[in-house]
């Protein structure tokens, strides 16, 4: 390479920022940059972000990419035209969903799923729960159907057939004659996108996946356009909701994947960073514009569900990273209710026209708006770099008018009731991932990052009982720094769907190894530097008459077709299993085997964390910036100002103090202290502990 760089960018697109992570693989340097999110065009933004760091495109060599356009698409309902083929009597199946409702209590409330009914057509065809095909399709009556869907002015389609999960040639014939008459690529297959049992989730998933394909395919390709145009010729590789990663190809055709990109990069980058650091215990703490991420990390693995919700009856059935989200950013609104209880969000003012004191239109106080008017934010070195100064008259003014007057409290008063409410919801979605799924939060450190999180760590310490928190070098870029390191996953599932007892082994070991090497052969065509391979085996078990299933995880191998599993091993593995999630084993009940899962990864390598860890040489009396008054428990106190990127390995902060860095802010409260670590790390803890 002559010396050149070869920089791997990672790039997080949020509602209210784009961060970007610059990694100059040649030299080990590192660097960061924050600017705006642009919407409803995110690729301004992204280019905006990188052109900071890297003066010719032509030095790239990778940008990961963990993108909002799905999830937005979803949450606004702004996809695109869809259309489905179904089954004679299943039209519904997508809008009946599990008979659940949006308000548990009550009688009342609405939904409309994302294909109207008018668009959701049915034609004849049968295949039978064990595969039989009973009426074949007729493809004519296919294409018919089809015309009407584009005459109607649909973009996409959705082919979805009862049980073609067990026998996919119903609905593949279907495919082939949609093509003939489809004017575009934007045709999906339910077998293709998730060959498991159930109808509504299957449903759901690939109809989905139909709405996202134009919206994503459309931003990715004017993404890769835009890079080209600047002198780009590397690879472009993109952030999966598991925390893989997956080529631009694959993200066109499975765009459903994309749908928890961005928060997935984050815990990825979480869960790497504390494992080095020390801690394998820690719960993510993603705080951005808008919302407020968490997911819990146990032994330096993250949690991965099998089916999320990404909104009410928009079911996505899909190993995800478990995240909890909640209307808790630096951006969320504070309102008083009817009742005259505080609220915070789950509205925000984004980026534009962004918090009061951003002084672009916005009349309504956020939680920014209240870290700045008790003195925890320099209104003199706004994030973001775009705005000079941030306004705290106005802040104050807007505070008083829109929360001190409906509660009676004074400007400070009514300031910090904001933070406190907004700490309080934090620490609800905490206790929701640890304390209810049976963690003990004192075994836990807390790793806020986010442009926001580290404000509120050491409030989340003692409201939740954390042990500490962990504040990475750069939290406001962390999810950019979790697409440098993220590796390339793709997982496949298949129904099996017999008794254990009956199961056809060589059957059973036959399709893992075909998955494996289809796995396999996805990463081949990534083009994508790997440091090894990894393959993970799973089934969905249980007793028979259950409904849930455990996940069983078999004995891993690390070559595709190498893998054969006998009956006993899965015997001994689901019983170890069981007892694990409930308990005990039961005794003399039959076992049933729902779905075989096949993971495979490719491990992309990782670079030394301690690149990023300060120079130890220095006293860090240099970081010692100047003194600034802060509202703390109903009063005012000095707090120490620190440049925290300027404090050496070592360095000791008692609080109350404030630490500020280019991409955040992080706030000690007065009874804690923050040490930085060998990596960089400011690790937050309550004095003497």
């Amino acid at each position: 390479m002559s010396g050149r760089p070869a920089y791997v960018i990672g790039v997080d697109v949020g509602g209210t920022f784009t961060d970007v992570f610059f990694l100059d693989e040649a030299s080990g340097r590192c660097g960061v940059a924050k600017v705006p999110s642009t919407r409803p065009d995110q690729s301004l933004g992204f280019m905006e972000g990188i052109r900071l760091g890297v003066d010719d495109f032509a030095d790239i060599a990778t940008v990961v990419h963990g993108t909002t356009v799905g999830t937005n698409a979803l949450l606004e309902r702004k996809g695109a035209r869809t259309g489905i083929i179904t089954t004679q009597g299943f039209r519904d199946a997508l809008e009946m969903r599990r008979r659940d409702r949006p308000r548990t209590w009550g009688l009342w409330g609405q939904f409309e799923p994302v294909v109207p009914r008018d668009l959701r057509l049915e034609v004849t065809e049968r295949t039978l729960a064990d595969g039989t095909l009973r009426t074949e399709i007729d493809p004519e009556d296919v294409k018919d159907r089809a015309r009407g869907l584009i005459e109607a002015g649909a973009e996409s389609l959705c082919v979805v057939f009862i049980n073609a999960y067990a026998n996919p040639e119903n609905e593949r014939k279907a495919l082939e004659a949609v093509r003939s008459v489809w004017p575009n690529d934007h045709i999906v297959a339910s077998s293709d996108i998730l060959p498991e049992i159930r109808e509504f989730e299957r449903t759901s998933t690939a109809t989905l996946n139909a709405y996202l394909q134009p919206p994503v395919g459309t931003y990715l390709q004017r993404l890769e356009e835009a890079l080209k145009d600047g002198g780009f010729d590397g690879q472009v590789l993109i952030v999966q909701s598991n925390g893989g990663v997956m080529s631009v190809e694959t993200a066109r055709r499975r765009p459903i994947r994309t749908a928890l990109s961005g928060p997935a990069a984050g815990v990825i980058a979480s869960a790497h960073i504390a494992k080095s650091a020390g801690f394998p215990n820690v719960i993510t703490c993603d705080m951005g514009g808008t919302s407020f991420d968490v997911s819990l990390v146990a032994g330096g693995e993250s949690a991965l569900a099998a089916q999320t919700a990404i909104d009410f009856g928009m079911v996505v059935r899909m190993p995800m990273i478990e995240i909890t989200t909640i209307g808790a950013g630096g951006g969320s609104i504070a309102w008083v209710d009817r009742g005259g209880l505080l609220q915070i969000g789950p509205e925000s003012a984004g980026s534009d026209p962004g918090p009061v004191c951003y002084g672009l239109g916005n009349d309504r106080p956020t939680v920014t708006d209240a870290n700045l008017v008790l003195g925890r934010i320099n209104a003199e070195k706004p994030i973001g770099g775009k705005l000079e100064r941030l306004d705290v008259e106005a802040a104050r003014q807007a505070i008083a008018a829109g929360v001190g007057e409906a509660l009676n409290l004074d400007v400070m008063g009514a300031a910090e009731a904001i933070i406190r409410v907004a700490n309080s919801r934090m620490a609800g979605a905490i206790r929701l991932v640890s304390i209810e799924r049976g963690h003990n939060p004192a075994d836990f450190a807390a790793m806020p990052f986010g442009g926001g999180g580290a404000l509120h760590a050491g409030a989340l310490i003692k409201e939740v009982g954390l042990k500490s928190a962990l504040v990475p070098r750069y939290p406001g870029v962390t999810s950019a720094l979790g697409c440098t390191i993220a590796d390339m996953r793709h997982d496949f599932v298949q129904t099996v769907n017999g008794l254990l007892d009956e199961l056809d082994l060589a059957a059973l070991n036959s399709r893992m190894a075909e998955l494996a090497e289809e796995g396999h052969a996805m990463l081949n065509r990534a083009a994508v530097r790997f440091g090894g391979s990894d393959i993970v085996f799973a089934l969905d078990m249980s007793y028979l008459g259950q409904t849930h299933t455990v996940d069983v995880t078999l004995p891993a191998h690390d070559k595709p077709g190498a893998h054969a599993v006998t009956r006993a091993q899965i015997t001994e593995a689901f019983e170890a299993r069981y007892k694990e999630v409930y308990g005990r084993p039961l005794e003399g009940i039959r076992v049933r085997v729902l779905n075989l899962r096949v993971s495979v990864i490719g491990r992309r390598p990782k670079f030394d964390l301690k690149l990023l860890a300060p120079d130890s040489e220095t006293s860090g009396d240099e970081a010692l910036i100047g003194r600034r008054r802060v509202w703390v428990d109903g009063a005012w106190r000095d707090a120490a100002i620190y440049e925290r990127l300027r404090m050496p390995v070592g360095k000791v902060v008692p609080g109350p103090a404030i630490l500020e860095q280019p991409d955040t802010t992080i706030f000690i409260e007065p009874d804690l202290e923050g040490r930085t670590d060998e990596f960089g790390n400011l690790v937050i803890a309550r004095k003497g502990g």
